[in-house]
């Protein structure tokens, strides 16, 4: 392993490449700490300043899209507004033909449909701005000189649109320039960023004694507990974000003059985790709002006891608020498999290629199987999901140890921070054994 750590540095173009997308990121890093100006940030970050559900919403938000709400910094939004387009795109293309027709025409179509993904993203900002600045001034977060002035919220609706397109234009520079997934570096970035403070916490709250047992203190089973739940998830992420089923295929055998072509048996993988994290983020991102929302008509209509009672229902930690997640997690974990899985086309390809599999029939029973197949290790990938994003919310609840630590022990963050990772170690790898040296997994031919 050293060694290949060590061969990464002598090859000049991978090393430029590296050190490009640090470069960037550390950009990154530095505007995530420019604050917007006209904020109040004493406000926000003094005790119970942020508290509340809106301050909740902006530390869920930070933690998974690189942003900074929670602060209000010019890289506020973070990278969501793109994903956001970017997924609205991707299921538009299934329904509307002129999309799907611009797909289809190859690297010229797709650029198109990423221009209009741009010009996406800058509405979603502008919407998601104007909601925050909204909250802000709401919430005596603004300096009283700005507060009923158009153009300061003008200006600061500006700042944050344009940090979010500023982050963008990072992500497509390291995805031409430098090595990984630009978006996805930019937003494992931010994760990775705040375990150093969730480290500090834990060591802060650490009581190596076995009589005390404050509340607020971790003793040393808590920790041990938590060393090993961090290890065993991180485990089972890598598992099965790289689990797959093997469909095997048969290509048939073709005669041309005296020379038979064909015959081999190769297979087709399908991930058992097809969705990724998305299924995670769907479901996340839709269960921060009801409590929100009925604590809001809660304090709007106090007579009404309803809404405080739906508000405790859809706690986070709650019985109904988890079962609610399990079920969203495995509703989109099928839809966004559906949306992405085309079995028919799958099949219609191997019979294009003359390849089959075996024990089958080319065509609509073929696409049967796919789907049917593919339908099968969903369900196994969405209870992996399912578990892995209520552990930080059962953890925390029931050890009661703050989120801002049981947060790596699952959930959004920890998934992303897994694919990421590996998604750029198989990328480091292929470089290296492109130029003859020994990859991390061994696979070289030695230089």
């Amino acid at each position: 392993m050293f060694a290949s750590l060590i061969n990464i540095w002598r090859v000049k173009e991978l090393r430029n490449k590296i050190l490009f997308t640090l470069g960037l990121l550390a950009i990154y890093r530095i505007g995530y700490y420019v604050p917007v100006p006209g904020v109040a940030q004493e406000k926000m970050v003094a005790p119970g300043g942020g508290g509340g559900a809106a301050g909740g919403l902006a530390d869920m938000f930070a933690l998974f899209t690189g942003g900074n709400l929670s602060q209000s910094t010019i890289f506020g939004l973070g990278i969501m507004p793109y994903i956001s387009a970017s997924i609205i795109f991707q299921l538009l293309v299934t329904v509307i033909p002129a999309l799907e027709r611009l797909q289809k025409e190859g690297d010229t179509g797709r650029k198109k449909i990423q221009e209009y993904t741009r010009y996406a993203t800058v509405g979603l900002c502008v919407i998601q701005a104007t909601m925050w600045m909204k909250v802000l001034g709401g919430r005596e977060w603004v300096y009283a000189e700005f507060r009923d002035s158009w153009f300061y919220y003008l200006f600061a609706v500006t700042c944050l649109t344009a940090g979010t397109i500023f982050l963008m234009w990072l992500g497509e520079q390291i995805d031409e320039y430098g090595i990984g997934n630009g978006i996805s570096l930019i937003i494992m970035a931010g994760i990775v960023a705040r375990m150093p403070n969730a480290v500090i916490e834990v060591a802060h709250s650490a009581v190596f004694s076995l009589s005390r047992n404050e509340p607020g203190t971790m003793g040393p089973g808590k920790i041990i507990f938590l060393i090993v739940a961090f290890f065993s998830v991180v485990a089972g992420s890598i598992l099965i974000t790289q689990g797959q089923r093997r469909i095997p295929i048969q290509q048939a055998k073709q005669t041309r003059g005296r020379r038979v072509y064909g015959g081999q048996r190769s297979y087709i993988p399908l991930l058992v985790n097809h969705g990724g994290v998305m299924p995670i983020i769907f479901a996340s991102t839709l269960m921060m709002f009801p409590g929100y929302m009925f604590g809001w008509l809660a304090g709007l209509m106090p007579q009404w006891t309803i809404w405080f009672s739906l508000g405790e229902w859809l706690r986070p930690g709650g019985y109904m608020y988890s079962l609610a997640y399990v079920g969203m997690v495995y509703f989109f974990a099928y839809f966004w498999t559906t949306v992405q899985f085309q079995p028919k086309e799958m099949a219609n390809n191997l019979r294009d290629y003359g390849s089959f599999i075996p024990g089958l029939r080319p065509g609509k029973r073929t696409a049967d199987y796919l789907e049917q197949v593919m339908g099968r290790i969903t369900y196994v990938g969405a209870a992996f999901l399912a578990l892995i994003a209520l552990i930080p919310t059962i953890v925390a609840v029931w050890l009661e140890i703050p989120f801002s630590v049981s947060a790596f022990l699952g959930g959004t963050g920890l998934l992303i921070v897994v694919s990421v990772a590996l998604d750029l170690v198989q990328r480091i790898e292929a470089n290296l054994i492109m130029r003859n040296y020994k990859g991390f997994l061994g696979g070289s031919s030695g230089h």
